[in-house]
């Protein structure tokens, strides 16, 4: 692993056009990627975690979504000053993608042999019988058996843990060195859940790949990361090695995810839950975000928004943190 990350987010801050004004969604993220590491984003729904990831992609149609300030650097190049026709060459080869819901990612009409087939025809100029070989060999190494009948079948015809494999072969078809894995495992069940993951990290130690895992499973990112980040309402609150985030957290948003884990709650007892809802984004307020919700709360907390102070590589930005 070198010093140099294969990715690095620099102070990103993405806003969106509204019917109340321009309301920024994401503010100030940075975070850096190893290479052959595995990145674990995590926090609620409306936190701004698949914004980030979109925007890394540059998935986002602008308008109504806008960069207004950062920067995002793959292999030493800033993805957000890249020219579409650049960008086109990296989404896809470089930086493969996936999705939470294959069955609204793939398309219906078509079947997955061809689907696979046309990031090899985009990035390689294969036709189809060409880009054959190729695609059977993308389905064996996601374990998908007989994969040669596979290629004619549709999406509907196959289980959703085989519908994800296939999201997956698309992904790594082209030999990417980066996986956005966005919520992967969220429409599985446990069983199929733990298979996908074991796949992706079988696929990373095979093939070199850097994942960025979003995911809401802290017990996800406990198995699979060294490193993790917390965000809450578009900010990083922590961030850090994932051991010690979950031996001592010192946000109170991260403790308060870690006791809702379903993974660390006594069979017969109470699930722990935060009370309230993310805020949106035309919502919250001057000082943090997590005031409303937050069992620390001080008056400083609703006037200042905390600056992410740095404990050696434990990050966290909290005015009244944990011991």
């Amino acid at each position: 692993m070198t010093n140099e990350p294969l990715l690095s987010v620099q102070g990103l801050s993405v806003s969106f056009n509204t019917e109340q004004g321009r309301l920024r969604v994401v503010d100030d993220v940075s975070f850096g990627l190893g290479s052959g590491e595995t990145l674990g984003l995590v926090g609620e729904s409306g936190c701004g975690k698949s914004v980030t990831a979109q925007t890394i992609m540059r998935l986002l149609a602008s308008p109504p979504s806008f960069v207004e300030g950062g920067r995002i650097l793959f292999e030493g190049r800033d993805l957000v000053l890249l020219a579409e026709n650049h960008m086109q060459k990296v989404r896809g080869d470089r930086i493969g993608m996936v999705f939470q819901e294959p069955m609204t990612s793939l398309n219906p009409t078509q079947r997955i042999g061809r689907q696979i087939a046309e990031s090899l025809s985009l990035h390689r100029g294969l036709n189809y019988s060409k880009a054959q070989p190729l695609v059977i060999d993308a389905l064996r190494k996601v374990g998908i058996g007989n994969p040669e009948r596979r290629l004619d079948q549709y999406p509907h015809e196959l289980s959703g843990g085989l519908r994800q494999r296939v999201m997956i072969a698309m992904a790594i078809v082209c030999g990417p060195k980066m996986l956005i894995a966005d919520e992967p495992t969220t429409a599985l069940d446990v069983t199929i859940q733990a298979q996908i993951m074991e796949l992706l990290q079988s696929l990373q130690k095979d093939l070199g790949l850097s994942i960025l895992l979003i995911t809401h499973d802290l017990g996800i990112v406990a198995e699979m990361c060294r490193n993790m980040i917390v965000m809450y309402a578009g900010r990083i609150v922590e961030s850090g090695p994932a051991a010690k985030i979950f031996r001592r957290p010192k946000h109170p948003y991260t403790d308060g995810l870690i006791r809702s884990s379903p993974r660390r709650t006594e069979k017969g007892t109470r699930l722990f839950s935060i009370p309230g809802l993310v805020p949106s984004p035309g919502r919250r307020g001057r000082g943090c975000s997590f005031a409303e919700r937050c069992p620390c709360v001080m008056e400083k907390c609703r006037a200042e928004v905390p600056v992410l102070a740095s404990d050696t590589r434990h990050a966290f930005a909290c005015w009244n943190p944990l011991p």
